[in-house]
């Protein structure tokens, strides 16, 4: 199977990604940020369920951390066959009016510089014109892309426009050298992540406006990523699924 990298595995979409990933055969790269105990709480239930784990620490908008973690990977014995890009910031719900440059690079500097430098240093190491066996990637988008997140985070409804068109872009550029890109794009999703908007409430303050009345589990779009990382989808590229319960 080799080595599944997902970023933003502590916690969340990326936790509920490892997990799974690890119960279908993979070594599972777990990176993190800056929490270490989450991510080796993780490794602990990997491991304890009879998996393969380990963490990876590199804050992924800092390409030289990027890089070192890479380098990390190549010194583990497998390829890597499976990139999830799944870290990703945002902060306080804002109206336009509120948003300083600062934090609109940072929210792009994460969101997107960060997930073309782990696509690119995944492609170098899949791409069968590098010597690699190919592999597949998926990047975690939002529902936030195509609604834009008016009143509450621009910003971050933008920098997933911008992994849509990464994707689409990507899956035609890499596709004859063995690499499948495809993208999830999760709505309200139970996740941490809500606090950092400011309202940890927030998917049950506006569940009932889904045409399915209910948030969703991370363990639902972690089905979702695993299936397109497989072989059953092993006919898909270019591709998106909406995890969005109907909205």
């Amino acid at each position: 199977m080799g080595i599944a990298l997902v970023t933003g595995a502590s916690r969340g979409i990326g936790k509920a990604t490892a997990l799974q990933l690890a119960r279908e055969g993979y070594t599972v790269a777990v990176n993190y940020h800056h929490n270490i105990k989450a991510a080796t709480d993780v490794i602990a239930q990997i491991v304890k369920e009879g998996g393969k784990a380990f963490a990876l620490r590199a804050d992924i908008s800092d390409e030289a951390q990027v890089m070192a973690m890479f380098d990390s990977l190549d010194r583990e014995g497998e390829p890597l066959t499976a990139l999830v890009n799944n870290a990703g910031i945002l902060f306080e719900q804002s109206t336009i009016e509120n948003l300083s440059a600062e934090r609109i690079n940072r929210v792009l500097a994460t969101n997107v510089t960060g997930y073309f430098l782990c696509c690119r240093e995944a492609v170098k190491r899949m791409a069968l014109k590098h010597g690699g066996k190919g592999g597949a990637i998926v990047n975690v988008s939002s529902a936030a892309s195509r609604l834009g997140a008016p009143g509450e985070y621009v910003d971050y409804a933008a920098s997933k426009g911008a992994v849509d068109s990464l994707t689409t872009g990507l899956a035609l550029e890499v596709a004859a050298q063995g690499i499948r890109v495809n993208c999830v794009r999760p709505g309200l999703i139970y996740t941490e992540i809500h606090a950092s908007g400011g309202e940890p409430g927030r998917v049950d303050r506006v569940k009932s406006m889904l045409p399915m009345q209910r948030g969703g589990q991370p363990e639902e779009v972690a089905q979702a990523i695993v299936w397109l990382l497989s072989e059953k989808a092993s006919y898909v590229t270019g591709s998106f699924i909406e995890l969005a319960g109907g909205k």
